[in-house]
């Protein structure tokens, strides 16, 4: 029975010491598996922030190496071109008038208080197509051709204000590419020249220049590219307001017709 008991103890005092033992080494494996996770996420979190903020670096940094001449000329034909195109956008969308509504109704005023509730109305409305309709309405007492030649001709007026400084917009698209490949040339003529000084081809002496003008050339055509976009929006805008201002004339003359016909009878 002692020795059953002895046994017994010696047994537990055993698996107790093991137990110990393999906690002890979960607890000194468990912190290094921590720290390399931890390490292994600090380093992933590294290389994502190093791609975010990388992008920026690098533009800047070509922009750098493209040297401050012509990629300064080539930075301020982007911002002033998108400043004249955003100034545009907004002209434009504050000159988009729902031209049924106002058609109708000056139509309406027209029939109820006359001309003058007519150009009312187009007083109290903003846009190109309510001016149209003010200047037709100012003419209509005198006869239809009359109101027709007004509307003719201070249509031709409000389209030159909707294309007012859009030229400008084409002309840095075409600048900028312009000067791009100029700096693609200079860039080439000074690789040329480190050639003839050396008295030796080797690719450390044309490898900047060569750089600079593949940079040059680059950027002024993405300045190109930026600003085509904001073009094309621009004629498009305006080709829907002119083709409104186009039908809205011929409801006017027509309402006018109308209403010369029925103040006869």
């Amino acid at each position: 029975m002692k020795r059953l008991f002895s046994t017994l103890v010696i047994a537990s005092i055993m698996l107790f010491g093991a137990a110990q033992v393999n906690a002890a080494n979960y607890v000194t494996a468990q912190p290094d598996n921590i720290v390399n996770f931890i390490q292994d996420e600090e380093a992933a979190l590294d290389i994502d922030e190093e791609e975010s903020v990388g992008f920026h670096q690098e533009l800047k940094r070509r922009f750098i190496e493209g040297g401050p001449g012509f990629m300064g000329i080539v930075l301020l034909c982007l911002i002033l071109g998108l400043a004249i195109a955003i100034e545009r956008i907004i002209f434009l969308n504050l000159s988009t008038t729902n031209t049924r509504k106002l058609a109708q109704d000056v139509e309406d005023a027209l029939n109820s208080g006359g001309v003058e509730a007519a150009k009312e109305v187009c007083r109290n409305t903003r846009g190109p197509v309510a001016s149209i309709y003010y200047q037709g309405l100012d003419r209509a007492d005198e006869s239809i051709e009359a109101a027709e030649k007004a509307v003719v001709a201070y249509g031709g007026v409000q389209m030159g204000q909707l294309e007012k400084n859009v030229s400008w917009v084409s002309l840095f698209i075409a600048l900028a590419p312009m000067l791009g490949f100029m700096g693609t040339v200079i860039g080439m003529i000074q690789a040329f020249d480190r050639i003839e000084a050396a008295g030796d081809m080797q690719p450390s002496l044309v490898a900047g220049g060569i750089k600079v003008a593949l940079l040059t050339t680059v950027f002024g055509l993405i300045v190109a590219i930026i600003l085509q976009i904001f073009y094309n929006y621009i004629i498009a805008k305006i080709d829907s307001i002119v083709n409104d201002m186009e039908d809205a004339s011929i409801l006017l003359i027509d309402m006018l017709v109308d209403y010369k016909n029925r103040k006869r009878i």
